[in-house]
Protein backbone atom coordinates (compact mmCIF):
# COMPACT_ATOMS: atom_id res chain seq x y z
CA UNK A 1 0.00 0.00 0.00
CA UNK A 2 1.34 3.48 -0.71
CA UNK A 3 0.07 6.18 1.69
CA UNK A 4 -0.12 9.63 0.16
CA UNK A 5 -0.77 13.45 2.31
CA UNK A 6 -1.68 16.31 0.55
CA UNK A 7 -0.65 19.66 1.22
CA UNK A 8 -3.77 21.83 0.21
CA UNK A 9 -7.02 20.05 0.20
CA UNK A 10 -8.65 23.17 -2.26
CA UNK A 11 -10.07 22.14 -5.12
CA UNK A 12 -7.30 19.77 -6.85
CA UNK A 13 -6.76 18.31 -3.29
CA UNK A 14 -10.18 17.13 -2.74
CA UNK A 15 -10.49 16.07 -6.62
CA UNK A 16 -7.09 14.32 -6.18
CA UNK A 17 -8.77 11.84 -3.06
CA UNK A 18 -12.35 11.60 -4.49
CA UNK A 19 -10.56 9.87 -7.88
CA UNK A 20 -8.01 7.44 -5.73
CA UNK A 21 -11.32 6.71 -3.83
CA UNK A 22 -13.83 6.34 -6.84
CA UNK A 23 -11.58 4.67 -8.95
CA UNK A 24 -9.67 3.00 -6.82
CA UNK A 25 -10.26 -0.70 -8.60
CA UNK A 26 -8.70 0.49 -12.02
CA UNK A 27 -5.61 2.83 -9.92
CA UNK A 28 -4.72 0.11 -8.02
CA UNK A 29 -4.56 -2.71 -11.03
CA UNK A 30 -2.45 -0.07 -12.76
CA UNK A 31 -0.22 0.84 -10.06
CA UNK A 32 0.33 -2.61 -8.65
CA UNK A 33 -0.59 -1.72 -5.23
CA UNK A 34 -3.39 0.10 -3.06
CA UNK A 35 -2.91 3.85 -3.24
CA UNK A 36 -4.86 5.79 -0.32
CA UNK A 37 -4.73 9.25 0.84
CA UNK A 38 -4.08 9.49 5.02
CA UNK A 39 -4.34 12.87 5.68
CA UNK A 40 -4.01 16.19 4.14
CA UNK A 41 -3.30 19.80 5.07
CA UNK A 42 -5.35 23.12 5.38
CA UNK A 43 -5.85 26.55 6.40
CA UNK A 44 -9.70 26.05 7.55
CA UNK A 45 -10.28 23.57 9.50
CA UNK A 46 -14.53 24.69 9.56
CA UNK A 47 -14.67 24.09 6.12
CA UNK A 48 -16.16 20.14 5.60
CA UNK A 49 -14.35 18.52 2.26
CA UNK A 50 -16.76 15.74 2.39
CA UNK A 51 -13.49 13.00 2.76
CA UNK A 52 -12.89 10.59 5.08
CA UNK A 53 -9.48 11.48 6.01
CA UNK A 54 -7.40 13.06 8.42
CA UNK A 55 -7.61 16.81 8.04
CA UNK A 56 -4.93 19.35 10.02
CA UNK A 57 -3.71 22.89 9.68
CA UNK A 58 -0.26 21.85 10.45
CA UNK A 59 2.23 20.48 7.10
CA UNK A 60 4.60 18.99 9.59
CA UNK A 61 1.84 16.67 10.76
CA UNK A 62 2.21 15.39 6.94
CA UNK A 63 6.01 16.09 6.64
CA UNK A 64 6.86 14.10 9.98
CA UNK A 65 4.79 11.40 9.77
CA UNK A 66 6.85 8.05 9.03
CA UNK A 67 3.88 6.38 7.46
CA UNK A 68 3.14 8.95 4.27
CA UNK A 69 4.68 7.74 1.42
CA UNK A 70 4.36 10.53 -1.35
CA UNK A 71 3.76 14.30 -0.38
CA UNK A 72 1.34 15.86 -2.78
CA UNK A 73 1.63 19.81 -2.63
CA UNK A 74 -0.33 21.81 -4.26
CA UNK A 75 -0.63 25.02 -1.49
CA UNK A 76 0.43 27.21 -4.60
CA UNK A 77 3.07 30.17 -4.00
CA UNK A 78 6.73 30.20 -3.95
CA UNK A 79 8.24 30.47 -0.49
CA UNK A 80 6.54 28.47 2.03
CA UNK A 81 5.89 25.49 -0.66
CA UNK A 82 9.47 25.39 -1.39
CA UNK A 83 10.32 25.07 2.43
CA UNK A 84 7.48 22.06 2.57
CA UNK A 85 8.86 20.50 -0.43
CA UNK A 86 12.46 20.73 0.77
CA UNK A 87 11.70 19.18 3.91
CA UNK A 88 9.42 16.33 2.31
CA UNK A 89 12.24 15.49 0.45
CA UNK A 90 14.78 15.59 3.25
CA UNK A 91 12.78 13.01 4.92
CA UNK A 92 13.10 10.75 2.23
CA UNK A 93 9.15 10.92 0.74
CA UNK A 94 8.55 11.03 -2.87
CA UNK A 95 7.29 14.33 -4.18
CA UNK A 96 4.29 15.24 -6.68
CA UNK A 97 3.78 19.00 -7.14
CA UNK A 98 1.15 20.61 -8.89
CA UNK A 99 3.18 24.25 -8.47
CA UNK A 100 4.13 25.73 -11.74
CA UNK A 101 5.56 29.13 -9.60
CA UNK A 102 7.51 27.00 -7.58
CA UNK A 103 9.32 25.70 -10.22
CA UNK A 104 9.63 28.41 -12.19
CA UNK A 105 12.49 29.57 -9.20
CA UNK A 106 13.41 26.44 -8.32
CA UNK A 107 13.28 23.81 -10.45
CA UNK A 108 17.09 22.95 -10.30
CA UNK A 109 17.49 23.26 -6.48
CA UNK A 110 14.34 20.47 -6.09
CA UNK A 111 16.50 18.45 -8.66
CA UNK A 112 19.55 18.65 -6.40
CA UNK A 113 17.60 17.99 -3.63
CA UNK A 114 15.84 15.32 -4.92
CA UNK A 115 18.51 12.83 -6.31
CA UNK A 116 16.89 9.61 -5.92
CA UNK A 117 13.38 10.25 -4.27
CA UNK A 118 11.04 10.48 -6.78
CA UNK A 119 9.44 14.34 -8.06
CA UNK A 120 7.35 14.40 -10.03
CA UNK A 121 5.09 17.45 -11.56
CA UNK A 122 3.00 16.54 -14.60
CA UNK A 123 0.16 18.90 -13.59
CA UNK A 124 2.27 22.14 -13.30
CA UNK A 125 1.84 22.63 -17.28
CA UNK A 126 -1.05 22.43 -19.00
CA UNK A 127 -3.36 20.51 -16.63
CA UNK A 128 -4.80 17.14 -17.82
CA UNK A 129 -2.50 17.22 -21.01
CA UNK A 130 0.58 14.79 -20.87
CA UNK A 131 3.21 17.37 -22.06
CA UNK A 132 5.60 16.44 -19.19
CA UNK A 133 6.23 13.15 -19.94
CA UNK A 134 6.13 13.22 -23.84
CA UNK A 135 9.02 15.09 -23.71
CA UNK A 136 10.96 14.10 -21.21
CA UNK A 137 10.28 10.61 -22.09
CA UNK A 138 8.49 10.02 -25.59
CA UNK A 139 10.54 12.44 -27.46
CA UNK A 140 14.22 11.02 -25.46
CA UNK A 141 15.36 10.63 -29.49
CA UNK A 142 14.95 14.04 -30.36
CA UNK A 143 16.51 17.26 -30.58
CA UNK A 144 13.72 19.71 -29.58
CA UNK A 145 13.74 22.50 -32.24
CA UNK A 146 11.01 24.39 -31.32
CA UNK A 147 7.85 24.46 -28.32
CA UNK A 148 4.99 26.68 -28.94
CA UNK A 149 1.98 26.34 -26.81
CA UNK A 150 -1.30 27.80 -25.12
CA UNK A 151 -0.88 27.56 -21.97
CA UNK A 152 -3.36 29.79 -20.79
CA UNK A 153 -7.45 28.74 -20.76
CA UNK A 154 -8.23 32.34 -19.10
CA UNK A 155 -6.41 34.40 -22.12
CA UNK A 156 -7.28 31.59 -24.88
CA UNK A 157 -10.93 32.09 -23.47
CA UNK A 158 -11.05 35.61 -24.10
CA UNK A 159 -9.35 35.60 -27.55
CA UNK A 160 -12.02 33.48 -28.44
CA UNK A 161 -14.84 35.54 -27.85
CA UNK A 162 -13.40 38.66 -29.01
CA UNK A 163 -12.74 36.71 -32.46
CA UNK A 164 -15.92 35.15 -32.74
CA UNK A 165 -18.23 37.10 -31.21
CA UNK A 166 -16.75 40.95 -31.66
CA UNK A 167 -16.56 41.07 -27.65
CA UNK A 168 -14.83 44.20 -26.39
CA UNK A 169 -11.75 43.08 -23.88
CA UNK A 170 -13.25 45.00 -20.69
CA UNK A 171 -16.15 43.00 -21.20
CA UNK A 172 -14.93 39.46 -22.02
CA UNK A 173 -12.52 40.23 -18.94
CA UNK A 174 -15.40 40.61 -17.03
CA UNK A 175 -17.29 37.66 -18.50
CA UNK A 176 -14.07 35.59 -17.20
CA UNK A 177 -14.27 36.67 -13.98
CA UNK A 178 -17.54 35.93 -13.71
CA UNK A 179 -17.54 32.64 -14.74
CA UNK A 180 -14.85 31.34 -12.56
CA UNK A 181 -11.61 31.60 -15.63
CA UNK A 182 -10.29 34.78 -14.47
CA UNK A 183 -9.30 35.93 -11.11
CA UNK A 184 -10.84 39.50 -9.51
CA UNK A 185 -6.81 40.52 -9.93
CA UNK A 186 -6.52 38.88 -13.64
CA UNK A 187 -2.73 40.09 -13.60
CA UNK A 188 -1.01 36.79 -13.48
CA UNK A 189 -2.74 35.31 -16.20
CA UNK A 190 -3.92 38.08 -18.68
CA UNK A 191 -0.10 39.31 -18.08
CA UNK A 192 1.36 36.41 -19.27
CA UNK A 193 3.54 35.65 -16.33
CA UNK A 194 1.11 32.33 -15.47
CA UNK A 195 2.08 30.89 -19.12
CA UNK A 196 5.47 32.02 -18.70
CA UNK A 197 6.13 30.07 -15.73
CA UNK A 198 4.98 27.10 -17.11
CA UNK A 199 6.95 27.63 -20.58
CA UNK A 200 10.34 27.70 -18.12
CA UNK A 201 9.54 24.71 -17.35
CA UNK A 202 9.29 23.21 -20.56
CA UNK A 203 12.24 24.89 -21.63
CA UNK A 204 14.40 23.10 -18.84
CA UNK A 205 13.42 19.79 -20.28
CA UNK A 206 13.76 20.58 -23.49
CA UNK A 207 17.09 22.68 -23.80
CA UNK A 208 18.59 22.57 -19.92
CA UNK A 209 18.13 26.52 -19.92
CA UNK A 210 18.14 27.88 -16.17
CA UNK A 211 15.77 30.77 -16.43
CA UNK A 212 13.67 33.16 -13.91
CA UNK A 213 10.29 34.68 -14.97
CA UNK A 214 12.42 38.15 -14.80
CA UNK A 215 15.18 36.89 -17.46
CA UNK A 216 12.79 36.53 -20.70
CA UNK A 217 10.27 38.04 -22.47
CA UNK A 218 6.84 38.25 -21.11
CA UNK A 219 3.92 40.11 -22.48
CA UNK A 220 -0.07 39.84 -22.00
CA UNK A 221 -3.56 40.27 -24.11
CA UNK A 222 -4.72 43.36 -22.05
CA UNK A 223 -3.21 45.99 -25.00
CA UNK A 224 -5.20 43.76 -27.53
CA UNK A 225 -8.44 45.63 -28.92
CA UNK A 226 -11.07 44.48 -31.30
CA UNK A 227 -9.44 46.62 -33.96
CA UNK A 228 -6.53 43.83 -33.40
CA UNK A 229 -8.98 41.23 -33.90
CA UNK A 230 -10.70 42.37 -36.93
CA UNK A 231 -7.06 42.94 -38.50
CA UNK A 232 -5.96 39.60 -37.93
CA UNK A 233 -9.12 38.23 -39.02
CA UNK A 234 -9.43 40.44 -42.26
CA UNK A 235 -5.59 39.01 -43.10
CA UNK A 236 -6.23 35.37 -42.02
CA UNK A 237 -4.98 35.23 -38.89
CA UNK A 238 -5.67 34.74 -35.19
CA UNK A 239 -4.56 36.22 -32.11
CA UNK A 240 -3.11 34.12 -29.29
CA UNK A 241 -1.08 34.27 -25.72
CA UNK A 242 1.82 31.79 -26.86
CA UNK A 243 4.18 30.47 -24.83
CA UNK A 244 7.46 30.20 -27.61
CA UNK A 245 10.50 28.56 -26.83
CA UNK A 246 13.12 27.83 -30.12
CA UNK A 247 16.51 26.57 -30.63
CA UNK A 248 18.79 29.36 -32.81
CA UNK A 249 22.24 27.05 -32.90
CA UNK A 250 23.38 27.33 -29.07
CA UNK A 251 21.09 29.72 -27.96
CA UNK A 252 17.26 29.44 -27.21
CA UNK A 253 15.20 32.04 -27.23
CA UNK A 254 11.96 31.87 -24.61
CA UNK A 255 9.19 34.39 -25.00
CA UNK A 256 5.50 34.82 -23.91
CA UNK A 257 2.74 37.52 -25.59
CA UNK A 258 0.12 37.85 -27.93
CA UNK A 259 0.60 36.59 -31.48
CA UNK A 260 -1.14 36.53 -34.44
CA UNK A 261 -0.95 33.23 -36.15
CA UNK A 262 -1.78 31.75 -39.17
CA UNK A 263 -5.28 30.08 -39.02
CA UNK A 264 -3.98 27.43 -41.20
CA UNK A 265 -1.52 26.73 -38.30
CA UNK A 266 -3.12 23.23 -35.91
CA UNK A 267 -2.50 25.79 -32.80
CA UNK A 268 -4.42 28.33 -33.94
CA UNK A 269 -7.48 26.17 -33.97
CA UNK A 270 -7.51 25.15 -30.32
CA UNK A 271 -10.33 27.61 -29.01
CA UNK A 272 -12.28 28.37 -25.72
CA UNK A 273 -10.47 27.35 -22.30
CA UNK A 274 -8.39 24.68 -24.02
CA UNK A 275 -4.53 24.05 -24.05
CA UNK A 276 -2.54 23.02 -26.35
CA UNK A 277 1.15 22.48 -27.24
CA UNK A 278 3.31 21.96 -30.56
CA UNK A 279 6.55 20.37 -30.43
CA UNK A 280 8.80 20.18 -33.43
CA UNK A 281 11.37 17.43 -32.96
CA UNK A 282 14.47 16.62 -35.29
CA UNK A 283 13.82 13.45 -36.06
CA UNK A 284 9.48 13.14 -35.42
CA UNK A 285 8.65 16.43 -37.05
CA UNK A 286 6.03 18.42 -34.96
CA UNK A 287 3.57 16.94 -32.84
CA UNK A 288 0.48 18.42 -30.98
CA UNK A 289 -1.03 17.87 -27.64
CA UNK A 290 -4.73 19.36 -26.85
CA UNK A 291 -6.52 19.16 -24.00
CA UNK A 292 -7.79 21.29 -20.75
CA UNK A 293 -5.08 23.06 -18.83
CA UNK A 294 -7.30 23.31 -15.36
CA UNK A 295 -9.80 22.51 -14.00
CA UNK A 296 -10.08 20.20 -10.60
CA UNK A 297 -10.12 16.61 -12.06
CA UNK A 298 -8.50 17.28 -14.77
CA UNK A 299 -5.26 18.78 -12.77
CA UNK A 300 -5.77 15.89 -10.34
CA UNK A 301 -5.98 13.40 -13.32
CA UNK A 302 -1.88 14.56 -13.88
CA UNK A 303 -1.25 14.25 -10.29
CA UNK A 304 -2.51 10.80 -10.08
CA UNK A 305 -1.04 9.52 -12.89
CA UNK A 306 2.73 10.78 -10.94
CA UNK A 307 1.70 8.56 -8.23
CA UNK A 308 0.76 5.86 -10.13
CA UNK A 309 4.37 5.99 -11.88
CA UNK A 310 5.92 6.51 -8.37
CA UNK A 311 3.99 3.23 -7.17
CA UNK A 312 5.58 1.57 -10.21
CA UNK A 313 8.89 2.33 -8.55
CA UNK A 314 11.44 0.79 -11.37
CA UNK A 315 15.21 3.22 -11.99
CA UNK A 316 14.43 6.92 -10.52
CA UNK A 317 15.34 9.44 -13.37
CA UNK A 318 16.21 13.11 -13.28
CA UNK A 319 13.59 15.25 -12.09
CA UNK A 320 14.11 17.50 -15.72
CA UNK A 321 15.29 14.11 -17.62
CA UNK A 322 18.77 14.31 -18.12
CA UNK A 323 22.49 14.12 -15.58
CA UNK A 324 24.23 16.16 -17.56
CA UNK A 325 23.91 19.43 -20.52
CA UNK A 326 22.33 17.43 -23.59
CA UNK A 327 23.99 19.90 -26.18
CA UNK A 328 26.79 21.29 -24.62
CA UNK A 329 25.70 24.82 -22.77
CA UNK A 330 23.04 26.27 -24.50
CA UNK A 331 22.41 30.12 -23.72
CA UNK A 332 19.79 32.49 -23.41
CA UNK A 333 19.09 34.64 -26.20
CA UNK A 334 19.01 38.26 -25.60
CA UNK A 335 15.23 39.79 -25.71
CA UNK A 336 16.83 42.46 -28.18
CA UNK A 337 18.32 39.80 -30.49
CA UNK A 338 14.95 38.00 -31.11
CA UNK A 339 13.59 38.26 -34.73
CA UNK A 340 9.90 38.22 -35.52
CA UNK A 341 7.44 39.83 -38.41
CA UNK A 342 5.44 42.27 -36.45
CA UNK A 343 1.75 44.23 -36.39
CA UNK A 344 1.70 47.75 -35.55
CA UNK A 345 -1.40 49.88 -34.54
CA UNK A 346 -0.93 53.92 -34.46
CA UNK A 347 -3.72 55.93 -32.91
CA UNK A 348 -3.00 59.21 -35.62
CA UNK A 349 -4.70 62.69 -36.05
CA UNK A 350 -5.63 62.33 -39.71
CA UNK A 351 -3.95 65.21 -41.90
CA UNK A 352 -1.30 65.35 -44.92
CA UNK A 353 1.98 64.14 -44.20
CA UNK A 354 1.11 61.36 -41.39
CA UNK A 355 1.69 58.71 -43.28
CA UNK A 356 5.23 59.60 -45.31
CA UNK A 357 6.56 60.62 -41.85
CA UNK A 358 5.24 57.31 -40.47
CA UNK A 359 6.82 55.58 -43.17
CA UNK A 360 9.93 56.84 -43.37
CA UNK A 361 11.04 56.17 -39.53
CA UNK A 362 9.94 52.76 -40.44
CA UNK A 363 13.26 53.04 -43.60
CA UNK A 364 15.22 54.56 -40.78
CA UNK A 365 15.07 51.33 -38.74
CA UNK A 366 15.69 48.38 -41.15
CA UNK A 367 11.89 47.53 -40.84
CA UNK A 368 9.83 46.50 -43.93
CA UNK A 369 6.49 46.98 -44.38
CA UNK A 370 4.47 44.56 -45.98
CA UNK A 371 0.62 45.94 -45.40
CA UNK A 372 -0.90 49.22 -44.23
CA UNK A 373 -4.54 49.69 -43.41
CA UNK A 374 -6.02 53.07 -42.55
CA UNK A 375 -9.11 53.13 -40.18
CA UNK A 376 -10.77 55.88 -39.09
CA UNK A 377 -11.69 56.38 -35.66
CA UNK A 378 -13.52 59.87 -35.77
CA UNK A 379 -13.94 62.81 -37.79
CA UNK A 380 -10.01 63.99 -36.99
CA UNK A 381 -8.31 60.94 -36.25
CA UNK A 382 -7.20 57.45 -37.47
CA UNK A 383 -5.77 54.03 -36.81
CA UNK A 384 -3.21 53.05 -39.17
CA UNK A 385 -2.67 49.32 -38.96
CA UNK A 386 0.61 48.15 -40.12
CA UNK A 387 2.60 44.61 -40.18
CA UNK A 388 6.08 44.27 -41.50
CA UNK A 389 8.41 41.51 -42.76
CA UNK A 390 10.86 40.18 -40.15
CA UNK A 391 12.73 42.43 -38.20
CA UNK A 392 15.24 42.81 -35.26
CA UNK A 393 12.97 43.15 -31.76
CA UNK A 394 15.48 46.06 -30.45
CA UNK A 395 14.66 47.67 -33.96
CA UNK A 396 10.97 47.43 -33.09
CA UNK A 397 11.34 48.42 -30.17
CA UNK A 398 13.19 51.91 -31.30
CA UNK A 399 10.67 52.97 -33.52
CA UNK A 400 8.33 52.34 -31.61
CA UNK A 401 9.86 55.17 -29.29
CA UNK A 402 10.65 57.36 -32.49
CA UNK A 403 6.44 56.92 -33.12
CA UNK A 404 5.24 57.70 -29.64
CA UNK A 405 7.25 61.21 -29.75
CA UNK A 406 5.63 62.62 -32.68
CA UNK A 407 3.12 65.18 -32.11
CA UNK A 408 0.70 63.77 -34.06
CA UNK A 409 0.39 60.05 -32.60
CA UNK A 410 -2.42 60.04 -30.08
CA UNK A 411 -1.69 57.51 -28.31
CA UNK A 412 0.99 54.64 -27.38
CA UNK A 413 1.48 52.37 -30.57
CA UNK A 414 -0.04 48.85 -29.48
CA UNK A 415 2.63 46.05 -31.27
CA UNK A 416 1.57 42.37 -31.63
CA UNK A 417 3.81 39.81 -33.18
CA UNK A 418 3.23 37.91 -36.16
CA UNK A 419 4.30 33.76 -35.50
Amino acid sequence: MLKVGILGVGTVGTSVAQILKDNADVISARAGCEIVVKSGVVKNLAKDRGLDIIITDNVDDVLNDPEIDVVVELMGGVDEAYAAVKKALQNGKDVVTANKALLAYHRYELQDLAKDQAFEYEAAVAGGIPIINALRDGLTANHIESIMGILNGTCNYMMTKMANEGVAYDAVLKEAQELGYAEADPTFDVGGFDAAHKLLILASIAYGIDAKPEDILIEGIDKVSSEDVAFAKEFGYAIKLLGIAKKDGSEVELRVHAALISKDEMIAKIDGVMNGVSVVGDKVGETLYYGPGAGGDATASAVIANIVDIARAGKRSPMLGFDKPMEGKLTLKSTDKIESKYYLRINVSDKTGVLARITKLFENNNISIQTIVQKSTSKTDANLLISTHTAMEKDIQNLIKEIEALDFVNKTPVMIRIV
